[in-house]
């Protein structure tokens, strides 16, 4: 075994490997070398080389979003660790574990002029749950440090930050451990509910004949099924599931927008909830977030173990256990009350169904009719991956197989590494993968298929309007160049030579049958990664959607 000379080094990579960290995802560079030593020439870890760092992040957030574990990333001294930051802020609100070492100069280089060195130490504070700021030597207090923040990564979910300095010489090698490393245990809390919470928070539901539960994003598989049955079964309760939250039941509402968008203020005020109850990450209807700021419920709980956010302005409780915990002590004290509630939202949700298909059937080719036909066309037991902005939102208005599990990262919404997470992603599960993206976000990321991990199997399907069209349907459009320049970001760019570039096969429809046709081919293609570019008219988009929302009254 080959092992780097330097004794910290060592500590770090045994100390990984005695946590858990197999994944590995490395930036090139000379100042990490005796990490990137260490790592590559020990069989006990999988490591990866991507070169832009922004790219290694979001490519490392998409492994451990699917596996779950730590993923440590790995880069040089000086502006490299900065690209981390995206990924390092969506790790932070989607709640994934996520540990970035950095390689840093010593102490007293820092701010005297040397090469590839800024202020290192504490760089993620606003949002990393730990900050190791290690010494030169190896020592105790260097091992506690170390062990702290993976398992601070682990039991919090979140990023960490490991900043090691490094002199050199940084590439001598030797085949020997030299250093005696300690590691710590990790013990997880236990977190159940108290009788107290459960008698008076079941009295005031058992009081309620409105109650609304809005998820978030979910893990596949993560609820257990005969919590959401035994929900479905009470009258007085609506559940409201979004894309990403990987929730099904026939009597829950999965298209939130399309049941949202067009009531009345009379309407409003009818179906406004007296509790509502979320669970989940963030929310991407922005439409069922303007009804609950406006009509506000009289009592907001939110169930999480780690964290609450007061998105609507009144949370009142925050229930800090896993949901299955809370189902498992709350519902056998819940009672079924007579109520219409969850019958009205129903037979809503039915009628909003005709209209939707009545207006799809007539409506010419455009984002709107691509989604129906993508969405619809997806084969079952893949994993989708959904880019932000307009994707994730069109993704929102139809069905999706329940055999599918769907991701998107609403931890920040951006759009900035969609495509990295989603190859990183394909790697981490070995299921089959499509990602469905925009323009704008796959240009943005367009380096992440600068990557040698890219399965055979992955897919991409790109809709290109010609710019961001999300902000057509955005109060305060006005068709005027400085929307076109600055807002919309207007191109005439395609992905067909970037395919060629980066040796990946290519299609491209432009209406409905090249459409149908161009999904076969993708769908039939296991042999190298697809794009299948769809264009769809730039501006005709935002007005076909707009008289969407009006057709569904």
């Amino acid at each position: 075994m080959i092992y780097p000379k330097i004794p910290l080094a060592q500590s770090i990579i045994e100390i990984c490997h005695a946590k858990g960290i197999h994944d590995i995802i490395i930036s090139p560079g000379s100042r990490n070398a005796p990490l990137t030593i260490g790592f590559s020439n020990n069989p006990k870890f999988n490591c990866y080389s991507i070169a832009d760092e922004r790219c290694a992040a979001f490519f490392a957030l998409g492994i451990a979003q699917q596996t779950k574990k730590p993923v440590a990333v790995v880069c040089t001294s000086g502006s490299a660790l900065l690209n981390y930051y995206p990924a390092f802020a969506e790790a932070f609100y989607s709640q994934i574990p996520f540990v970035v070492i950095s390689a840093d100069r010593p102490f007293d280089k820092i701010d005297i002029g040397d090469g590839q060195t800024i202020r290192q130490e504490n760089v993620f504070i606003n949002h990393s749950l730990y900050n190791a700021n290690l010494t030169e030597e190896a020592s105790e207090e260097n091992d506690v440090f170390i062990n702290e923040a993976i398992n601070v990564a682990i039991a919090r979910k979140g990023p960490v930050h490991i900043n090691v300095p490094f002199e050199e010489p940084l590439y001598e090698t030797t085949n020997k451990l030299s250093v005696d490393f300690n590691v710590t245990g990790l013990v997880l809390p236990q977190r159940i509910l108290d009788v107290d919470d459960i008698i008076a928070f079941s009295t005031l539901w058992n009081h309620s004949r409105k109650v609304l539960i809005l998820v978030g994003e979910c893990t596949p598989n993560s609820i257990e099924q005969k919590w959401l049955d035994q929900l479905a079964s009470i009258p007085s309760v609506v559940v409201m599931t979004e894309t990403i939250s990987n929730l099904h039941h026939p009597s829950f509402i999965n298209n939130i927008d399309t049941v949202i968008t067009p009531f009345s203020p009379s309407e409003f005020l009818e179906l406004q909830p007296r509790i509502l109850i979320t669970f989940g990450g963030m929310i991407v209807s922005k439409r069922v977030k303007a009804f609950l700021r406006k009509y506000k419920p009289k009592h907001h709980w939110h169930i999480d173990e780690h964290r609450a956010y007061d998105t609507f302005g009144m949370l009142t409780k925050h229930f800090k256990v896993h949901p299955n915990q809370f189902f498992k002590q709350f519902l056998p004290f819940v009672k079924n009350m007579e109520s219409d509630y969850k019958a009205t939202f129903q037979n809503i949700h039915s009628n909003r169904k005709v209209k939707h298909n009545e207006y799809l059937s007539q409506v010419p080719f455009c984002d709107l009719k691509a989604f129906e036909s993508i969405l619809s066309s997806l084969p079952k037991d893949i994993q989708l991956q959904i880019s932000n902005s307009s994707a994730i939102r069109y993704a929102q208005l139809f069905d999706i197989d329940t055999s599918i599990e769907v991701f998107c990262n609403r931890g920040t919404s951006g759009i900035d590494g969609s495509t990295s997470t989603a190859i990183g992603a394909a790697v981490g599960s070995k299921k089959p993968t499509v990602l469905i993206t925009g323009d704008i976000g796959f240009l943005y990321d367009s380096n992440a298929l600068w990557n040698n991990y890219i399965p055979k199997n992955f897919k991409i399907i790109l809709i290109n309007n010609g710019g961001g069209g999300i902000f057509r349907i955005l109060p305060g459009h006005q068709e005027t160049e400085t929307f076109n320049t600055y807002f919309e970001t207007s191109h005439c760019l395609t992905a067909e030579h970037l395919a060629k570039m980066y040796q990946l096969d290519y299609a491209t429809a432009s209406d409905d049958a090249s459409l149908k046709k161009g999904l076969s081919k993708l769908f039939k293609q296991n042999e190298k990664p697809i794009i299948l570019e769809v264009f769809t008219p730039t501006r005709e988009n935002d007005k076909l959607l707009l008289n969407y929302f009006k057709a569904l009254v």
